[in-house]
């Protein structure tokens, strides 16, 4: 599933491509991806003849911001948009077609079909699902290292647990919690609230750091994900501990293990990261 740096790339390429088009018609050929409004010939008419004016993020959701609507996207396990010429060749699973006035169709392709798409009216979509509960974004200002201490140091959940729950910081996933953990050495199991001051610190730092790093390589491509125009992302050729079980530690030389935490396939380095029992 697209964590925040493949989704904030998405975004990025998008704003250079559909910001200032106007949708002239929509047609949607799989009805469950439109959750809401419920009522699918409505949401095809309530979008047209509105003009694209921003492309944001929320997590790891795409907020398309128009002059009176905001549609609110989340592509889960291999979603994609794709500009197009209104003549190109309709691929397969393609689901759901904004045609705009110029001529061009941005059209959303998912091949697993878990895609889902929510329509308002601009501010309401941060007092509903999905949006209602999310966390902190941890590449705004807001994050700090006390706001994440705070937000966790009481918390006897595992610190990769935590870290993954989009309620307290947003769009971390399998692989970023993984590489920032390394980079702060710090085990995935052990119970946040075991945590020092200074690791909070270093592991606030961790987060930011593996986060700008991937979106300047444009994401991590390790199954299918290309941004809006179809490229790949790079930073998995960066990655020091995610997908390596059994290679040596970059800082160390120890085989990477990996194990199970939280339901979630974790690798972590048993030497540089210090164990719970070691806390």
């Amino acid at each position: 599933m697209p964590e925040l740096p493949e989704v904030e790339t998405v975004r990025r390429t998008l704003s250079g491509l559909i910001v200032g088009k106007t949708i002239e018609s929509v047609t949607v050929s799989l009805p469950r991806i439109i959750q809401r409004p419920d009522d699918i010939k409505r949401f095809e008419l309530e979008l047209t003849g509105h003009t694209i004016v921003e492309v944001g993020r929320r997590g790891k959701f795409l907020r398309i911001v128009m002059d009176q609507l905001v549609l609110v996207s989340h592509l889960r396990m291999e979603g994609r948009y794709g500009l197009y010429d209104r003549n190109d060749a309709l691929e397969k699973h393609t689901h759901v077609i904004f045609r705009f006035t110029d001529g061009t169709e941005l059209r959303y392709k998912d091949v697993r079909q878990f895609g889902t798409m929510h329509l308002f009216v601009p501010g309401e979509e941060f007092k509903e699902k999905p949006l209602v509960k999310l966390g902190i974004e941890p590449l705004e200002s807001t994050f700090t290292a006390d706001a994440l201490r705070e937000l966790l140091f009481k918390r006897s959940t595992k610190i990769k647990v935590a870290l993954l729950n989009q309620e307290y910081v947003v769009g971390l996933g399998n692989i970023y919690v993984d590489e920032a953990l390394f980079r702060a050495k710090i085990h995935p199991e052990r119970p946040a609230n075991t945590l020092t001051n200074q690791e909070w610190i270093v592991l606030h730092e961790a987060i930011i750091t593996t986060l700008s790093d991937a979106v300047e390589a444009g994401g991590s491509s390790i199954k299918s994900y290309v941004n809006g125009q179809g490229e790949m992302g790079m930073f998995q050729h960066s990655l020091q501990i995610y997908g390596r079980k059994d290679e040596p530690c970059t800082n160390c030389g120890h085989p990477i293990e990996k194990s199970v935490v939280g339901g979630r396939g974790t690798h972590y380095c048993p030497i540089c990261q210090a164990g719970p029992d070691k806390c």
